[in-house]
């Protein structure tokens, strides 16, 4: 085998090798190995400038190698291409994320992500109840397992560029991706009338239960659906509904309970100054308890902005993590990509979510909207969780016992603090919630009371 021969697989052991090295490795002179790497063509990928070019591999997505474009739809809905990707033996990929204006890490201003998607693609996989329930109903046809869990990178890709019209954020992955995309455009478009939207989302709620999402509650988490429902005064019809089951068991009304106790939460919240949240309402109807959450990363039916959770941003920008939101936003300060605005409005949302007995504060429930510095996105995901059934059905009587804050915490905790018994006020007289459980609220209102008294 000669050594052009050999080049393929000496790219392969040796991913973003430059030209030098390959040239000693493979025994030739360097003018040798530059004219080969020249008459590869399309197959080698070149990454840098000048003296720090480095060399790569061309990797096929199901034996196809051309480019992957890359759009951004605008608060508007109008597409524009932001990038290209370009997959690289063994198992990276090329995307100049700068460009898109999404911030980089120095370890990544060449546009190689070694281990992966690039990071503005992650939060845009189907996930979730919602990605299990496309893969339970979509996997086959698309040639991949009907459990997410199951999927590596390609697989994802494979997906989001078939079927990737209608994932979190802006960006479209691929060209049959966009025209999908552009013939919903142009198709009859109907909203739910108000009239119609309760009834609607309960058929919705049933034939979501069918296709397997029954079992999602006891799972901890709440089963849900998109919609498009038309609504005055409305940013966007597109809203993510979550739902009860339509029975009266003690489990099922905890669930129901903390659907109106998340409403009321993001009403709270979005009383303290700076603080966004998503619009939300609830709706009652045949037996179930439903609560809609208008998507703050769309405009009316096709504008959109870009979305990033905190736990994507860390892996990308930081070399430590914090599971605390507020530390997280000091560590993305220090880095340059928050303003200490934005630490505050953190601090404030991490001390918020402990004083109402909010157990799952993860990274995927914080997100941001990318640009040169972050800004934090409205608030969602945000209840009392400490309160949810726990996984055998059992309805938990947790105590609750919140803390004091510590001479750095108290200006985020004192205007938290005010919100969150603003919140368990409401949600002690809500007759939406059922007696046991306002009876549990009323008395954290006494309880936090007391701490504000003490802070």
């Amino acid at each position: 085998m000669t050594a052009r021969d050999l080049l393929p697989h000496l790219l392969q052991r040796h991913p973003g090798a430059k030209a030098a090295s390959l040239a000693t490795e493979s025994k030739v002179s360097l003018p040798t190995m530059q004219r080969m790497l020249n008459d590869a063509g399309g197959q080698v990928v070149r990454v840098g400038k000048a003296g720090r070019t480095c060399y790569y591999l061309r990797r096929p997505l199901r034996g196809i190698t051309e480019d992957i474009p890359i759009y951004a739809i605008d608060p508007v809905g109008q597409a524009q291409q932001a990038g290209l990707l370009t997959l690289l033996e063994p198992n990276s990929t090329l995307l100049d994320v700068a460009a898109m204006d999404w911030p980089v890490d120095k370890e990544f201003e060449l546009g190689v992500w070694p281990c992966g998607l690039p990071y503005p693609l992650q939060d845009m996989r189907p996930q979730g109840f919602l990605g299990r329930l496309f893969a339970q109903s979509q996997g086959s046809a698309l040639g991949v397992a009907d459990n997410p869990q199951h999927w590596n990178d390609n697989d994802i890709l494979h997906i989001l560029t078939h079927r990737g019209i209608d994932t979190s954020g802006n960006l479209i992955v691929g060209s049959t991706a966009l025209q999908l995309w552009l013939q919903t455009k142009t198709a009859p478009v109907n909203l739910l009338a108000p009239e119609n939207v309760a009834q609607a989302y309960a058929a919705l709620a049933d034939k979501v239960t069918r296709q397997g999402g029954a079992g999602a509650s006891a799972a901890g988490e709440f089963p849900k659906f998109t919609a498009l429902r038309a609504l005055t005064g409305a940013q966007t019809p597109h809203v993510i509904v979550k739902f009860s089951a339509p029975d009266n068991a003690s489990t099922v009304q905890r669930w129901a309970d903390l659907l109106v106790c998340e409403h009321l939460a993001l009403q709270a919240v979005g009383s303290i100054r700076g603080i966004n949240c998503a619009p939300s309402r609830i709706l009652r109807h045949q037996g179930r308890t439903f609560l809609e959450v208008e998507r703050f990363d769309r405009y009316g039916l096709f504008g959109r902005s870009p979305l990033c959770s905190l736990e994507t941003l860390e892996g990308a920008l930081l070399a430590k993590t914090s599971t605390d939101w507020g530390n997280a936003g000091e560590l993305l300060l220090s880095q340059g990509w928050l303003e200490p605005s934005g630490v505050e409005q953190l601090r404030t949302l991490w001390a918020y979510g402990k004083l109402i007995g909010n157990t799952d504060m993860h990274k995927g429930n914080l997100s941001f909207v990318p640009g040169q510095v972050l800004q934090v996105a409205p608030v969602y995901d945000m209840l009392p969780m400490l309160y949810a059934p726990l996984a055998g059905g059992e309805v938990p009587t947790s105590s609750f016992a919140p803390g004091l804050p510590t001479p750095k915490e108290r200006p985020a905790w004192l205007l938290a603090s005010g919100a969150a018994l603003v919140f368990w006020q409401s949600a002690a007289s809500d007759q939406r919630i059922s007696a046991p459980f306002r009876e549990i609220c009323r008395q954290n209102v006494g309880t936090l009371a007391t701490l504000m008294g003490l802070a």
